[in-house]
């Protein structure tokens, strides 16, 4: 809805629309209740904003199956399921139709705010409210990169050394920010700590945001290596580490009386990267089994799309590392830096890797390794193949068989691609 203002020429936000903004909040936050309700989604009218409120429960109530609904429940609530993630997904600001159209799908009430001033359709306002609405409500990603880092052996070191891995760890990734930041290239990071290390996401959801992590995620590792061969004692961790593209729910978590700042994940993209963490050694880098849609490279349409798996998406990024060519990590300039999944012995087929957890639920993994050279010598990151698990012979089988019966964890290659 547009106001009667005109936008400002920088697209910065007004006085009478941060006023709005706060008005918004103030109602968002009362409404909000210290995290029993959760915001759907936003429509703009003349004097006001429509919101759509719902109890924290009832989106779990309103896709769960009863015990006795048999198949027909089962796919009525896998559907509900999809119009859940399909609605908390993406922009939250709907036309008046579909916000009406959302509100008797659901069967729920709406509420107004009511406004001194319109709504201005100015970009910088709408991200503003998407934000706040965002804070106080659920979203969800459907294909997103995420780093997990993981510090090895963490238990078993003093708190004061425990603290430090952890600043340590905290400042690769700070420095790798900024190493990047220097090309050009910016990483809009976010993190979450799991006490033993830290998720790692990209806010952005480009094109390229993906790749940037990746790249992130090879200067954190060096910057890693270099700074423990130059320490002393336990004060820079040894870490394992994972990558990963999937699905993930983001929330903000109630923090006394107000939502923290700082958003937190979880889904099946975290779920991966944890149970890939266990089985891992340290030094030792795991990257999913995945697939996901890139633009086509020298296309300027950008719905014109390839699926690439894993190691099609590893090429693409090696293919764009130029761009973080020449920054130093611990005074030494990089001149290459090249990342690939460890090969068969005798060819060039990529080893192929089965996770089994504690639950006997299986997935595949990849050892990735690292090859970087700097001005003063090459670096060899990440696990070489010699350290790991012998492809699978006749008769693996039935060890996999076991492991699964006795629901221990394992790790083992199991075939070639």
């Amino acid at each position: 809805m547009q106001g009667s203002e005109s936008a400002p020429a920088d697209n910065t936000i007004s006085i009478v629309q941060r006023g709005n903004l706060k008005n918004i909040e103030k109602t968002l936050h009362k409404q909000w209740r210290l995290g029993q309700n959760i915001v759907l989604c936003w429509s703009p009218t003349d004097n006001g904003l429509l919101l759509l409120m719902v109890p924290h429960y009832f989106l779990g109530n309103f896709t769960a199956t009863a015990a006795d609904a048999g198949e027909e429940g089962a796919k009525k609530s896998s559907a509900r399921e999809s119009y859940v993630r399909r609605l908390i997904s993406g922009r939250r600001r709907k036309t008046r139709d579909e916000f009406f159209e959302i509100s008797n799908k659901l069967g729920v009430s709406t509420n107004f705010i009511k406004l001194p001033e319109p709504i201005a359709d100015q970009p910088a306002v709408n991200a503003a409210i998407e934000e706040l609405v965002r804070r106080y409500g659920l979203s969800y990603v459907d294909s997103r990169a995420v780093v997990l880092f993981d510090i090895a052996q963490f238990s078993l070191y003093t708190p004061f050394e425990q603290a430090s891995q952890l600043n340590s760890l905290s400042y690769s990734m700070n420095s790798a920010y900024n190493k990047l930041l220097s090309r050009g290239v910016e990483v809009n990071f976010a993190r979450t700590t799991t006490g033993d290390g830290y998720y790692v996401w990209n806010r952005d959801l480009s094109p390229a945001a993906s790749e940037d992590l990746l790249h992130f995620l090879l200067l954190v590792i060096a910057d890693n290596a270099m700074a423990r061969e130059a320490s002393k004692g336990n004060t820079v961790p040894l870490i394992r580490t994972a990558f990963h593209i999937g699905s993930h729910y983001e929330l903000y978590q109630a923090e006394g009386v107000n939502p923290t700042v700082f958003s937190y994940i979880v889904g099946d993209v975290t779920i991966e990267l944890a149970r890939m963490v266990d089985l891992a050694q340290p030094s030792q880098v795991f990257i999913g089994d995945f697939s996901v849609e890139l633009p086509t490279p020298g296309r300027d349409d950008p719905a014109d799309t390839v699926s690439l798996d894993t190691h099609s998406f590893l090429e693409r990024c090696n293919a764009d590392i130029e761009r973080v060519l020449g920054v130093k990590i611990s005074g030494q300039e990089v001149k290459a830096l090249r990342c690939g999944t460890s090969r068969v012995e005798g060819d060039e087929r990529p080893r192929r890797f089965l996770l089994t957890d504690k639950h006997g639920l299986t997935r595949n993994a990849f050892n990735l390794e690292l090859h970087i050279e700097t001005d003063s010598g090459s670096w060899q990151l990440g696990l070489g193949g010699d350290k790991l698990p012998r492809p699978a012979r006749p008769g693996d089988d039935a060890v996999d068989a076991e492991a699964l019966k006795s629901k221990a964890p394992s790790l083992k290659s199991v075939s070639e691609e």
